[in-house]
């Protein structure tokens, strides 16, 4: 007899449920290399993110990790456990704030809220899904928000293999 698989997968459009939040874990912790590597690939150029002498006279007194590199590990954290495998396409992101940084060293946590869901008009099998993302760092304080449009298959359309 041939063993169980599982495999890892997000959710279907009908896995969804507003008003649920989802805890991702575990949390990444950023660290300088993280956003030196992630500043220079992107060709931001901003002093606040690369030049410890000129952070140092600035009003946080110390660089700060790129804001875009937020964001990015912000909606990676949810990939495994909403969107792996189950995802057509990201629409759009909208809302998006910072409203205390992050630093070398801090640790990034989300979650992500199940905002609204609706079958698509015009693509069978599929279904449009809004997710809140929010971001804090390791003393709880919100570091970043931002809402997410998804495009989802639902389990017919998107089938099991």
């Amino acid at each position: 007899m041939a063993p169980r698989v599982i495999e890892q997968r997000g959710l279907w459009f009908e896995e969804f449920q507003p008003g649920v939040v989802y805890r991702h874990r575990p949390g990444r912790t950023l660290t300088e290399a993280d956003n030196v590597l992630f500043t220079t690939l992107t060709m931001n150029t901003q002093g606040l993110h690369l030049d410890a002498a000129y952070s140092e006279g600035q009003p946080f007194g110390q660089r700060l990790v790129n804001s875009m590199l937020t964001l990015a590990t912000m909606v990676g954290q949810s990939v495994a456990q909403l969107t792996q495998g189950t995802l057509v396409a990201q629409l759009g992101l909208g809302e998006i704030s910072f409203p205390h940084p992050l630093f070398h060293g801090d640790t990034l946590y989300t979650e992500t809220e199940v905002v609204e869901k609706r079958l698509s008009s015009s693509r069978p099998g599929q279904g449009i899904v809004t997710l809140a993302h929010t971001g804090r760092n390791q003393s709880g304080e919100v570091v970043a928000r931002c809402t997410r449009s998804a495009l989802m298959w639902t389990q017919a359309g998107g089938g099991e293999g």
